[in-house]
């Protein structure tokens, strides 16, 4: 999400798999697109050399169906909040998905009971007083009303339901049966709505993390079962943070909820409040991260806010750093070891101009950038520090034996990697991403 205060409609916030063109529509109640894409996505690459090569995307989001689809898929279904949909209108739909919307429909008509915990899981379960308003997390066990479709999306039954339909998809294009190549694209999104929910050392994160070991492990059965030649990418877009209070018992004393006052609104009713200035003056989401300032104020009067704001964001005891533009802008794109990257250079290396703010708020180390609570999340990411920057990577493909590489690579390795194992050619420098000569079947290019 980004602001375009130009957009020409109240709701200024831009959603990344939104067509904001389409009138009547906001970040909120969108039309879904693919118009936001700046680069060919791996399935478009392999169509371009193989015609025949097919692109399936399932997702328990929209925005990971399209970004991982890219713009022309013969298939993207995802999750809209009721059932499984498509935003392709010429794709013909498939027979198993009225069948499949018809089985989600139906267990959504029934209660779901408690699920079982594992002994292991049994020793995460206490129970966590949440500060902002919050309900206490900790000892839940995903059980779900009829109906709930929040209490769905939070579980287990959305990644299983995912997976459910992909290989419904598979069997009916029998997907990796052609002679080219065909890729899947799956997003199992449940484990980051259970931690929004809960956090992500209670039980109910344990319970969500052993029923995916093993959903997974039943849809490998099944690729198996079908005598399909395939690999496997398993990662993730982000870490996540616990919920402070809990890390506090936890020994992490300097965790902690952000203040309300550094909200974007309210820190910038202040300000103008302060200088005799009109309007909101800052507009952003989070009181980390990407802020702007209202664009209709007078170049003079933007420049006095802006230098306000910046002056009082890193005053405040709970703010690591603050950025303007101008300085991100500045600095080179780092290379090399993330690890020994600087906040600024973390910053310079998702900077992009016209969507990024006008100034950026990084806050300290472990504290939560959510503080009110009492609307059903309680825990969050999007920090630069290692508990949200690092993810795993796993390639796999049947019949390799497996080894663990310990150096800095990023998601962005994984097209190039990918596309080296098929025999694409992507050469050096036109993506983001560096082929990867690890993972068996790779073939970087010299």
């Amino acid at each position: 999400m980004w602001i375009d205060q130009n957009v020409g409609r109240s709701d200024v916030s831009i959603y990344c798999a939104e067509d904001e063109s389409v009138p009547g529509t906001s970040s909120i109640a969108y039309k879904v697109s693919p118009k936001h894409l700046l680069v060919p996505t791996l399935g478009e690459l392999m169509k371009s050399k193989w015609p025949a090569s097919r692109t399936v995307a399932v997702a328990g989001k929209d925005r990971a169906a399209i970004m991982m689809g890219g713009q022309r898929p013969d298939q993207r279904w995802y999750w809209n909040g009721k059932t499984f949909v498509t935003d392709l209108a010429a794709v013909q739909v498939p027979q198993v998905v009225p069948k499949f919307q018809a089985a989600v429909a139906a267990a959504l008509a029934q209660p779901r009971p408690p699920l079982e915990p594992t002994p292991f899981c049994q020793t995460k379960a206490r129970d966590v007083p949440i500060e902002g308003g919050g309900k206490p997390v900790g000892s839940g066990r995903l059980a779900r009303a009829v109906g709930d479709v929040a209490a769905f999306r939070a579980s287990p039954e959305l990644d299983g339901d995912t997976l459910a339909l992909a290989a419904g998809l598979i069997d009916e294009m029998k997907l990796g049966r052609g002679a080219a190549p065909d890729l899947l694209a799956i997003s199992l999104s449940a484990t980051d709505y259970v931690g929004h929910a809960y956090g992500t050392e209670g039980e109910e994160m344990c319970l969500q993390l052993t029923e995916l070991d093993r959903e997974l492990g039943d849809f490998l059965k099944l690729l198996d079962s079908r005598g399909i030649a395939y690999s496997v990418v398993l990662t993730a877009d982000h870490g996540g943070k616990d919920v402070p209070e809990r890390e506090r018992a936890a020994g992490v004393p300097d965790a902690a909820r952000v203040r309300a006052d550094l909200s974007p609104a309210t820190m910038g009713k202040a300000l103008i409040a302060k200088l005799g200035l009109p309007g909101p003056g800052l507009l952003g989401s989070s009181p980390q991260g990407d802020i702007y300032v209202d664009t209709k104020l007078k170049p003079t009067d933007r420049a006095r806010l802006l230098a306000a704001a910046v002056a009082a964001y890193k005053s405040d005891p709970q703010v690591a750093a603050v950025f303007t533009a101008s300085q991100i802008a500045k600095i080179p794109v780092p290379t090399g070891d993330p690890v020994s990257w600087t906040l600024l250079q973390r910053e310079r290396a998702s900077f992009y101009p016209g969507r990024s703010g006008d100034f950026v708020v990084l806050l300290k180390r472990d504290i939560t950038p959510i503080a009110d609570a009492s609307h059903g999340y309680v825990a969050t990411h999007g920090s630069p520090y290692d508990y949200d920057r690092r993810v795993p990577m796993l390639f796999w493909r049947p019949g390799t034996s497996g080894r663990t590489v310990e150096r800095p690579v990023e998601t962005t390795d994984i097209m190039p990697t990918l596309a080296s194992t098929i025999g694409l050619p992507v050469a050096p420098g036109s993506v983001d991403g560096h082929c990867l000569p690890e993972p068996s079947g790779a073939a970087c290019p010299r």
